[in-house]
């Protein structure tokens, strides 16, 4: 679905741009991931509407076929990176599973804001970004995905969330294209 347009209290959930993530050998440079979210931050930093930051510590306790040994993690391994310039009134959220809902009360936090949409950026597109996607559509939110600010480590799933589960949970766009509509809604 095309982007249309944003409610008046939306969110902007980052998903695991995290130091120990960043250096991953991504299909797409993250260094665009990154600057078009950090457009994003901005836009929506400047109008107050609320920031969610999501880090990953771990993993769900499930076994899985390709379940990997737990390998301890490095010093700041689960640190935002800097470019996302954390500020005191974004919301952190850290997460031991793929979505940033499953486990975490970042649904009733965004519902005490009385929030009614999200808008998505981050890595990786079929895991953790698709993951929250999923849980917000479930939880009701209206759900809006920066395809330019996402990527991953595998193409095939990439590709299938951005032309196939995405299109089926919210509306798609650029991360300009948002930005485009946050100051079309403020004229």
């Amino acid at each position: 679905m095309a982007l249309t347009t944003l409610d008046a209290q939306t969110a902007l959930i980052v998903v695991d741009l995290q130091k120990g993530i960043i250096d991953a050998p991504f299909l797409h440079a993250i260094g665009g991931v990154v600057e078009r979210t950090r457009a994003l931050l901005e836009a929506f930093r400047k109008r107050r509407l609320p920031v969610v930051l999501v880090n990953v510590t771990g993993t769900a306790p499930g076994r899985t076929e390709r379940s990997r040994p737990q390998v301890p993690k490095a010093e700041g391994w689960a640190d935002f990176i800097p470019e996302l310039s954390q500020q005191p009134d974004d919301m952190v959220v850290t997460k031991q599973t793929w979505g940033a809902f499953a486990s975490t009360d970042l649904e009733k936090k965004l519902k005490a804001l009385n929030v009614t949409q999200v808008v998505l950026t981050g890595v990786a597109t079929g895991t953790g970004v698709e993951a929250t996607a999923r849980q917000a559509y479930e939880a009701g939110f209206n759900v809006t995905l920066a395809i330019d600010a996402m990527t991953d480590l595998r193409p095939e799933a990439h590709d299938y969330s951005i032309n196939t589960v995405f299109p089926r949970l919210g509306e798609t766009g650029l991360a300009q294209d948002i930005i485009d509509l946050l100051t079309t809604r403020d004229a």
